[in-house]
């Protein structure tokens, strides 16, 4: 025998293709295989966006040798007031590029950024947790805000800042109650959502975006709400992914805020978390120094970087959507001036077109 014939033949370079046939299956059984993979990687929250504002959604994925070896799920948003935008994923924290290797990253980002041309998207946005593509733009305006849990709700309850405890027993005094449930929940959760988001000046939501997240993902998502007497005065979404979870979604009634409803409501969602055998609590992003921030601070979380990267067609990102800025900070003022059953109306209109 040829001693040759007994050393591999040099692999040669493997030939990718992007694709966007992989079944929801094969595509959760990638994401399930990456341990950096985010929550909202899974195929189910791309398309449930797609179905609940009615945007175009591409299922971007690698292949190389017959294998999956990166995916990308990108929506492309369509508004006439705010333009067109492609982002993996909007509304979320993370989403973005998941690959085996840089190659397959490269083949993904050059699909996407075809996508990005021909649609006349003003940029393709990527959100990611940490650095990946320097040759991008980047922004790091927010950070998300995780807590680290203990082994038990007792140990959980002795770390926490006294004037938390406080808190909640100032909510319990108030004789608040909670409920956790699925999709029977969701008209508290939105009673008490869209009249927050009023006040905050902002538009809010459709109502079935959460339909959608607790029909399509009832294994992994659940409604936290919190009453005085019959009425729902605070509420939550909480979604996670092995000892993972987030809060993507949670609001407060400003005229219970003497009753401490939101501490109470974080308690609540926290306790479900260490029940769940969750390690790890993340509270939502929010930006450095502002009143969310501090509000997570006081639970203990710490903040980790949230790293989006762009790509423009040969400009600048210009980001002038800041609510409490020029025009934008003008009409939030007049928004909040608006009846709660207008103001909720109107909002999903408007928001779907938002990159937010």
């Amino acid at each position: 025998m040829n001693v040759a014939e007994l050393i591999p033949a040099r692999r040669e370079a493997v030939a990718l293709e992007v694709r966007e046939d992989l079944s929801a299956s094969e595509w959760d059984a990638y994401v399930a295989s990456r341990p950096e993979a985010s929550a909202y990687h899974r195929a189910g929250w791309p398309q449930l966006i797609g179905r609940a504002f009615g945007h175009e959604v591409r299922m971007l994925a690698v292949r190389g040798d017959g294998a999956v070896t990166g995916v990308l799920p990108l929506v492309v948003m369509r508004s006439r007031l705010f333009g067109t935008h492609a982002i993996s994923i909007p509304f979320l924290n993370a989403g973005g590029v998941l690959a085996d290797d840089q190659p397959g990253a490269a083949a993904l980002i050059q699909s996407a950024t075809a996508i990005a041309k021909a649609s006349r998207a003003r940029y393709l946005e990527l959100r990611h947790t940490r650095r990946q593509f320097p040759e991008l733009g980047e922004r790091r305006h927010r950070v998300a805000m995780t807590l680290a849990l203990q082994d038990s709700v007792d140990s959980q309850w002795a770390a926490l800042d006294r004037k938390v405890r406080n808190q909640v027993r100032k909510a319990e005094k108030s004789h608040l109650t909670s409920v956790t449930g699925g999709a029977e929940l969701v008209p508290a959760f939105y009673e008490v959502f869209a009249h927050n988001m009023r006040d905050l000046g902002t538009p809010v939501f459709g109502r079935r975006l959460f339909d959608e997240v607790l029909q399509t993902l009832p294994e992994s998502s659940r409604i936290v709400a919190v009453f005085r007497g019959e009425q729902p005065i605070a509420a939550g979404v909480v979604h996670w992914r092995g000892a993972w979870m987030e809060v993507p979604w949670a609001s407060a009634l400003r005229e219970f805020n003497t009753t401490s409803s939101n501490i109470f409501l974080y308690w609540q969602m926290i306790q479900l978390a260490i029940a769940s055998g969750c390690r790890q609590f993340e509270f939502g992003r929010c930006a450095p120094g502002e009143g969310t921030f501090q509000f997570k601070k006081q639970w203990g979380a710490e903040p980790s970087p949230l790293v989006w990267e762009y790509w423009t067609p040969g400009r600048p990102v210009q980001f002038d959507l800041n609510p409490q800025s020029g025009k934008y900070g003008r009409a939030a003022a007049m928004w909040r001036r608006l009846p709660v059953p207008v103001a909720t109306a109107l909002g999903p209109r408007i928001v779907r077109g938002i990159p937010c």
